[in-house]
């Protein structure tokens, strides 16, 4: 079926939830972020930790996912996957990435540009280890990003680790697998506003650790 261009052309949103001004927001981008995020959870928002991962390879071609944060401070922003899929393999040759978080039913969105650190070995079994066993098993099982013949090769993976492990408490994490960092550099908070003149404040990291705040135009 084609949908005619007019009709998408047609598609639109008007925003009136909320403003933002640099008087509203935190000095901190991270205790900005953490007020949001707050509030998304508040608002019942399905998976408010969903986030879009942007990578490149090394000579800049760029790849996206969807992803799940699983954890943030001041340092920044983590999530965990497999080092050999295509998105470590990139991060491997060109750490700089990007994340988007949007919460719709808020009309708010984060950008966050940044530079990827592999998490330690520690924090990674720890995190592993509190994963359902499904899932760890999982990890075991599927080649991330990599050419499979059929399903079936995925389930008979599984299906042989199951019955390997059943008996054992703890699943060892393949060194493979774990986490990542997203020490940012950048972040913008975005609140949708009426007649497109959404509000946008930027925090860019300066010298000495110091966050400048400026206001961009919608």
């Amino acid at each position: 079926m084609t949908i005619h261009k007019a009709i998408i052309q047609n598609l639109r949103q008007d925003y009136r939830a909320a403003t933002l001004s640099e008087e509203d927001v935190a000095k901190n981008p991270i205790s900005q972020f953490s007020t949001w995020f707050s509030d998304a959870m508040s608002s019942e928002i399905h998976e408010p930790n969903i986030m879009t991962l942007a990578t490149a390879t090394a000579d800049g071609i760029p790849s996206a996912r969807i992803m799940l944060l699983k954890g943030f401070d001041d340092k920044g922003f983590v999530f965990y996957t497999n080092y050999l899929s295509r998105k470590g393999q990139e991060i491997t040759k060109n750490s700089k990435a990007a994340l988007v978080f949007f919460w719709q039913d808020l009309e708010r969105q984060v950008r966050i540009e940044g530079t990827l650190e592999k998490l330690d070995e520690k924090e990674s079994e720890t995190y592993f280890h509190s994963r359902p066993k499904a899932s760890q098993i999982g990890a075991l099982a599927s080649p991330q990003s990599r050419e499979i013949d059929n399903k079936q090769f995925l389930l008979n993976n599984i299906q042989l680790l199951e019955e390997k492990y059943k008996d054992i408490a703890e699943i060892p994490k393949p060194p493979h697998w774990g986490g990542y960092i997203v020490k940012p550099s950048l972040i913008e908070f975005w609140q949708g506003g009426h007649g497109r003149l959404h509000d946008r404040i930027v925090y860019k990291l300066a010298g000495n650790q110091n966050w400048k705040i400026t206001r961009l135009a919608p």
